[in-house]
């Protein structure tokens, strides 16, 4: 399994942005399929964005347009670019890493706050 650390949240007013980072620990990295999950209080976790190893990527439609999702393979990290941030992006986000059923590994993840 592969070892997922997230960075990055924090505060931040509606209208702003933040980026979080997963840095993972594998060298295959380049391998795994990447995304960012979040969760908010009282509901499910739900798919933010994905990249897949070939560069592929998916949105919620929640966040299309104002969410960015890239990875670096030569340092082994995903990145979230969230810009035009809403209230209801408050969340904790997750790092995940998928390589198939039996691969799936999961970041501790990190919160986002907006608010005024």
């Amino acid at each position: 399994q592969v070892q997922l650390v997230e960075s990055g949240g924090g505060l931040v007013q509606p209208g702003g942005s933040l980026r979080l980072s997963c840095a993972a620990s594998r060298s295959t990295f380049n391998i795994y399929t990447m995304s960012w999950y979040r969760q908010a209080p009282g509901k499910q976790r739900e798919l933010v964005a994905r990249i897949t190893r070939g560069g592929i990527t998916n949105y919620a439609d929640s966040v299309k347009g104002r969410f960015t999702i890239s990875r670096d393979n030569a340092k082994n990290t995903v990145y979230l670019q969230m810009n035009s941030l809403k209230p209801e992006d408050t969340a904790v986000y997750y790092c995940n890493a998928n390589l198939n059923s039996m691969v799936n590994s999961w970041g501790q993840g990190t919160q986002v706050t907006v608010s005024s």
